[in-house]
This record gives C-alpha cells, sequence and structure tokens, in this order.
C-alpha cells in the first residue's frame, strides 16, 4: 500500500498539494475515487446525461480541478474539522459537473452565434457571477437560515449537527451517504431525524420573522437544495 496509506487525510492532501508525488496522488486516488464518481454520475443522472464517456471525462475534469494552478485550492483549504475535507472533496466534484452541463446548456442556446455589440453597452452581471441579483439573493437567503440554524442547534453536537445540515441541503447528500462519513456516529435514521428536526424548526423561526417558503423552489434555486434523498 506504500507509506501513504495510512497518513490522515489532511496530511494527504498537504502532500499531494506541496509535492505533487505520484505516490501521494495514487493514494489520494484510491481514497476518493469512489466518491467523486458517485456525486458525478448523481449529477450527470439529474441533467439527463449519465453516459460512460461524459461520467469518465467529468471525473477527469475534477481531478484536473485539484490539480489547477498548481494545486491552488489543495493549498488553501482550512481543515477546520477531521470530515472536512470528504465534504469539500463531494462539493468540488458536484460543482464541476453541474458547470459542465450549464455552459453546454448555454452553449445549445446561443448557437455560437455573435451580435452587434454598441461600444457603450454596459453587460448586466452573469447569473452566478458577484454582484448578480442571484448570487446577492443567496447570500441574503444562507445568512438567514445560518442565523436561525444557530438557534435551532446547540450543545456538544453543534458542529456535527450544523455539519449534517449543509451536506444534506448544501452539497446534496443523502441521509445515508451522511451516515456513512467517518465521524457522524449516526445511523441513516438517526441523520434523517435530524434534519426533519432542524428544518422543521426552521420553518417555524422563518415563518414567524418573514414569510419564506423554506422549502420551495425558490430556495433550491437560491442554493439550497430540496429535501429529497438521492
Amino acid at each position: 500500500m506504500g507509506i501513504y496509506s495510512s497518513i490522515s487525510i489532511e496530511e494527504l492532501a498537504e502532500r499531494c498539494a506541496r509535492s505533487g508525488e505520484v505516490a501521494a496522488w495514487e493514494e489520494f486516488v484510491r481514497r476518493f475515487h469512489r466518491l467523486i464518481a458517485k456525486v458525478i454520475l448523481r449529477t450527470a443522472v439529474r441533467y439527463g446525461d449519465s453516459s460512460k464517456e461524459t461520467v469518465d471525462d467529468l471525473i477527469q475534469e475534477t481531478y484536473l480541478k485539484f490539480c489547477a494552478d498548481n494545486h491552488r485550492i489543495l493549498c488553501n483549504f482550512d481543515h477546520r474539522h477531521p470530515d472536512a475535507f470528504t465534504g469539500f472533496v463531494q462539493v468540488v466534484a458536484a460543482n464541476v459537473a453541474r458547470d459542465h452541463f450549464r455552459s453546454s446548456y448555454s452553449k445549445r442556446r446561443g448557437g455560437n452565434q455573435l451580435e452587434g455589440i454598441s461600444e457603450d453597452f454596459v453587460p448586466p452581471a452573469g447569473e452566478n457571477s458577484p454582484g448578480s441579483a442571484r448570487v446577492i439573493e443567496r447570500a441574503v437567503l444562507i445568512e438567514e437560515i445560518r442565523s436561525n440554524l444557530d438557534l435551532c442547534v446547540a450543545g456538544s453536537d453543534y458542529e456535527r449537527s450544523c455539519r449534517i445540515f449543509w451536506l444534506y441541503y448544501r452539497a446534496g447528500l443523502s441521509a445515508s451517504a451522511i451516515a456513512s462519513l467517518p465521524g457522524i456516529g449516526l445511523t441513516t435514521k438517526g441523520v434523517e431525524s435530524l434534519i426533519l428536526r432542524i428544518t422543521k424548526e426552521l420553518k417555524q423561526r422563518m415563518t414567524r420573522s418573514e414569510p419564506r417558503e423554506f422549502e420551495n423552489k425558490s430556495a433550491s434555486r437560491e442554493g439550497i437544495l430540496p429535501p429529497e434523498s438521492f
């Protein structure tokens, strides 16, 4: 297995980022390939193209993402808790897949046609660019949820409860996938029960403070995934 099979995830990520050793990357692939493939496949199914060719390409794109700019995202990652990097890998893979399909859809709609643009034309902020209405609204909603979430969870399990909540609603992991993560210490039923309790209390608090529906379609569009199993 080599010297890297016994080191922590944090140290492995550090070795991959700083040294780029082949053996370190082989261990990285061994530990995370199945997880990356699962996230890519799940996202591809949602977008209607789960062919082997597409999935394989997106898996490779995910690894390239980790290597880009001298492993910038690995170097900048903050290991705030033991399970942070596993969730981070899932988010990176999901974002790579979503960006691919959104770009593909945009190109199909545009048809590679160019229109004349006047010299005084000022383009609006892109849908997902900083300053756009969507990004601002998403940030406001997430901050609102975050502040209310602090009122719904407390005690020694505070960090774990928050992590489970965000892995479910933002990373899109199922209750069973979350339960299988190291350090969670709950069964699938336990995760489902926790999410249900927090969601119910959040809805009550947010409904009292402002008439905003938490689990509706607009919430999904603003960066919070609907509560469904995957």
